[in-house]
């Protein structure tokens, strides 16, 4: 048998042996190339110390190569069971820095991940599934308390989302609510992009990765509160603010006009004019202006 560098056999093989073609339903598009995840490994490196939490690990090339990259410990997240056998043989390769949890990622609890992590530092490095990367993405963002739990998001998305993540006001078509909540509570950046044929299936449009480093004191807002407002604000982001948030804003009982004004912001700007800090100012404007 052929073993790859790092002693485990080669990717294709092992999924044909356990029967691991990607299954369009769960997002699954698969990394082959070593060299390409040991390319991402060490992007989300230095890893000693460290608990690494994947999402969407499948065959095990990525967890592999934060294995071998000097990862305390991988918390790999997998709900599709074909998955299993092939990530025993890592943990097996990798005594005790593999745990495997079977579940939809969506449903398990940074409690969960803080337990399984026992006092190392959590870090969150993964190929998302593209069906549930925004949803995830959304999740840890606005996580309470904050500071998080995880020191760091190292993570694959679709081009176009990652576009999206890192957008200010100086990219209008890309800004939205994904880029006020990301640069809100974090910097964040494309480090490189990984071509369509990378990939097995290969996606239609390229990948990007993406880091995401929390900021330690983001503007004071409650999260609940900017990521409703953020969504009322660019679900009609044609629109000026006094119409796009007129329903929000008559929903809570707040006369719109003064919120803006305690913001200092126009009413006849449109949300892709509206910075991060605008944001959370207006967020903190509906928090005090709360009936009752």
């Amino acid at each position: 048998m052929t073993l790859s560098a790092d002693g485990l056999p080669p990717l294709r093989e092992v999924v044909a042996r356990h029967g691991l073609g990607p299954r369009k339903a769960l997002g699954q598009n698969f990394l082959f190339d070593l060299n390409l995840t040991g390319k991402i490994a060490r992007a989300a490196g230095p890893l000693e110390g460290v608990a690494v939490v994947e999402v969407g690990p499948g065959p095990g090339g990525l967890t592999r190569a934060l294995l071998a990259d000097g990862a305390q410990k991988v918390i790999a997240i997998e709900r599709d069971e074909r998955a299993l056998p092939a990530l025993t043989e890592i943990g097996a390769h990798w005594p005790g820095r593999l745990e495997v949890i079977a579940a939809d990622a969506l449903a398990v609890r940074p409690k969960t991940l803080i337990e399984k992590a026992e006092g190392a530092r959590l870090r969150i490095c993964a190929n998302l599934p593209y069906n549930i990367a925004t949803l995830l993405l959304t999740g840890w963002l606005e996580t309470e308390p904050w500071p998080p739990f995880f020191d760091r998001l190292v993570l694959m998305f679709q081009r176009e989302v990652a576009l999206r993540i890192v957008a200010t006001p100086d990219e209008r078509a890309d800004y939205g609510r994904l880029g006020v909540l990301a640069g809100w509570r974090t910097q964040a950046q494309i480090l490189f992009d990984v071509p369509p044929a990378a990939f097995t299936p290969p996606p239609k449009v390229t990948s990007s990765v993406v880091e995401l480093i929390p900021r330690p004191a983001p503007d004071p807002c409650d999260a609940g509160v900017l990521s409703a407002l953020t969504q009322a604000a660019f679900g009609q982001r044609r629109k000026m603010l006094r119409q796009s948030l007129k329903g929000f804003a008559a929903s809570r009982g707040h006369d719109l006009i003064e919120l803006l004004a305690e913001a200092r912001l126009e009413p006849t700007m449109r949300a892709e004019e509206v910075p991060v800090a605008g944001f959370a100012a207006l967020a903190r404007a509906v928090a005090r202006g709360r009936p009752g």
